[in-house]
């Protein structure tokens, strides 16, 4: 989400340009009106946690089955996040540009893709601290336990919270 808000200020639709709602329970008529007044004023809508609202999905199909290019604004952007699910509809996914966002493979990539992230590779952020060769030790550190966690992942729960029985005796 980071990302695309940042996207989206790139791109001059930033704050009041830009709509976010997370779905769930009696969130479909705000984001109809959300998706109305974006329609008619050019203006960016993201709908969060789609899988979250299987009952609201039929609507949101037929509002954008309902989109002409005659009647809604050129600007206009529908951004949509949601988990993989059965009950997402076939044609909006037909019909759109699909992006995923994975965690990269490898202890090393993952060193890179959270160097490359915002705030860090702002060189103002990055040089603006007072201690530097601290900052530097502890930012290494600290990414370097998100790149090692982001891999465990993978495991699962082995060698977290299920103890190895080989591992005992080693003790």
């Amino acid at each position: 989400m980071v990302a695309l808000l940042k996207f989206a200020d790139d791109q001059g639709f930033g704050g009041s340009k830009l709509s976010s709602l997370s779905l769930g329970q009696g969130q479909g008529p705000i984001a109809v009106k959300m998706l109305e007044n974006a329609i008619k004023q050019g203006s960016w809508v993201v709908l969060q946690n789609c899988h979250l609202s299987v009952s609201w999905m039929p609507t949101l199909e037929k509002i954008c089955a309902d989109l002409h290019p005659d009647t809604t604004h050129s600007d206009f952007r529908l951004w949509l996040t949601s988990y993989p699910s059965p009950h997402f509809p076939i044609p909006i996914l037909q019909n759109c540009v699909k992006m995923t966002n994975e965690p990269p493979k490898g202890l090393k990539m993952n060193l890179v893709r959270s160097y490359m992230a915002d705030p860090i590779c702002d060189s103002e952020f990055f040089n603006s601290c007072t201690q530097p060769a601290a900052f530097k030790k502890l930012l290494f550190g600290l990414c370097f336990f998100h790149a090692t966690v982001q891999e465990r992942r993978q495991f699962g729960p082995l060698g977290w919270n299920i103890p190895y029985s080989a591992l005992i005796p080693l003790l």
